[in-house]
């Protein structure tokens, strides 16, 4: 089955190109974006059937390992790919149905299908490279397409908050690239499987340098503090669907690359320490910042930020429990995320605004609505026994297992987070739903197709409670799998270690 794993970087980039040839069809054009997505998402899940016995390796034009290019599929990877290609299919189906790619001045037809092709496909080579240069061209990828994305429609705004999404980026990028450059100068290889074996024979000054180095690049991308403050500037004022599929996959992109660096390369060791530090200072100026916002989009960005402090404590702790934690909450919190932000795609496409000051009497005149919006603001709270609570239970646990004093203070400090999220989803809640409105304004209709798309996600969100079993035992062998290492790196070498 090794022939299935470069088809969610093939299916995209083909359709990509036939997207542009026929980009003066509209129809045509939608077509092969659905048909392109549905595609890489059974390859996906054929794939996470696949991968129990063993990584699926493809070495790209048959040149062996650790001289050529290596695509690696194992559970982690696998599900990373599941996980996405079924949130970029529902946000595109949003996007169509809000005819964001049908002429709306938002979204050209020649530049919106391609572009978020590529992104897909920057998406998967990212999750499936098995070297370190080109997970750093998976980055690049969704990153060049990422910037088209952000600045849709050429607003004076959109363009300023593309331009400080851009200068970050690029920031990020040039030193992940340093760092490419100096690992291999180092061990003389950028294979990821090579380097497990080798890197603990270079100097420790060395390897620090190039953990803290990797970490930055990562920590930018992951919008992690105190290297967070472009993503609350950047995202509110893209398209509703651009937003979404941005909170939910690009930071979580970066956390992958931190999942796969740190559990491969470098295992425990100082760094943990200072990611614990940066996952509660994450948490908690994320939090707060939600806490002061009186916009929607604004206040998901800063609950966007403060929950990727949850993840990387789960990494910091570097132990099998807190990576299980940190894996299952990333699935939960792609599929929650992207949701809260299409329904509040749904709240300015039918009252002209997010903001709170000027929302008010949705639970009344939008019952659907209001349920939408409740369903993912409770399981991102953590409200039992939906799939945030359960996610959030597995990293207190693991927290707890480490009988650290930093661990507890970690553990005091996302209790405190999950209680301020509550707040501040009650208090939007209140604003927005309860309260009768502060100017009445006609509302306009909302297509459908846009409501569908957003329940199904919303949906997707609920049925991790109940798979929240076999989903957890999953997590449980990719953290085995990934803590091993020996799996990974035979598939790629064919050696033991």
């Amino acid at each position: 089955m090794n022939w299935l794993v470069p088809l969610p970087v093939v299916i995209p980039l083909a359709a990509a190109g036939l997207a542009v040839a026929v980009n003066q069809r509209s129809r045509a054009q939608r077509y092969i974006t659905v048909t392109a997505l549905f595609g890489i998402l059974a390859a996906s899940l054929a794939m996470l059937v696949n991968v129990s016995e063993q990584p699926l390796v493809v070495q790209v034009g048959d040149w062996p390992a650790p001289i050529g290019i290596s695509l690696v599929a194992d559970r982690l990877s696998a599900l990373m790919l599941v996980i996405s290609s079924a949130v970029t299919l529902c946000v595109l189906l949003f996007a169509l149905s809000q005819a964001l790619a049908l002429g709306d001045p938002d979204s050209p037809v020649a530049i919106f299908h391609p572009t978020y092709l590529v992104l897909t496909a920057g998406v998967a080579i990212s999750f499936l490279a098995g070297d370190l240069f080109n997970l750093y061209v998976g980055f690049e990828v969704l990153l060049a397409a990422s910037y088209v994305l952000i600045t849709l429609g050429g607003t004076r705004a959109r363009i300023r908050a593309g331009t400080i999404y851009v200068v970050m980026a690029i920031a990020s990028s040039i030193v992940f690239l340093i760092a490419v450059a100096l690992t291999y100068s180092a061990t003389g290889t950028v294979n990821m499987a090579q380097l497990a074996s080798r890197i603990d024979g270079i100097d420790p000054g060395i390897k620090m340098t190039l953990e803290m180095l990797l970490l930055v690049a990562f920590a930018v991308k992951a919008a992690i503090f105190p290297l967070s403050a472009w993503l609350p500037d950047s995202y509110p004022t893209a398209p509703a669907p651009v937003t979404a599929v941005f909170a939910g996959l690009l930071t979580k992109v970066g956390i992958y690359g931190m999942l796969r660096t740190q559990s491969l390369l470098f295992g425990e060791g100082p760094a943990d320490t200072v990611l614990m530090w940066a996952a509660l200072a994450t948490m908690l100026v994320g939090i707060l910042g939600a806490v002061a916002q009186s916009d929607l989009k604004r206040l998901l960005s800063f609950t966007l930020v403060s929950h990727i402090g949850l993840m990387v404590f789960g990494i910091a702790l570097a132990s099998e429990t807190g990576l299980a934690g940190a894996i299952f909450y990333v699935v939960h919190h792609i599929t929650v995320q992207t949701s809260l932000f299409l329904v509040a795609g749904l709240i300015e496409r039918r009252e002209g605004t997010t903001s709170l000051n000027r929302l008010g009497g949705l639970a009344r005149s939008a019952p659907l609505l209001a349920v939408l919006f409740l369903v993912p603001a409770f399981n991102l709270s953590g409200i039992p026994p939906l799939s945030g609570f359960l996610g959030k239970l597995g990293l207190l646990q693991a927290g707890v297992e480490a009988a650290t004093p930093l661990s507890y203070v970690l553990v005091a400090g996302s209790i405190v987070t999950s209680l301020l999220t509550l707040y501040v989803f009650v208090k939007a809640w209140n604003k927005a739903f309860w309260q009768p409105p502060v100017e009445p304004t006609p509302p306009t209709r909302l297509p459908p197709g846009m409501l569908g798309t957003a329940s199904a996600l919303v949906l997707l969100g609920v049925a991790l409670t109940f798979l929240a079993g076999p989903l957890y035992d999953y997590a449980d062998a990719a953290a085995r799998e990934l803590q091993a290492r020996t799996p990974y790196i035979e598939a790629i070498l064919g050696v033991e270690p």
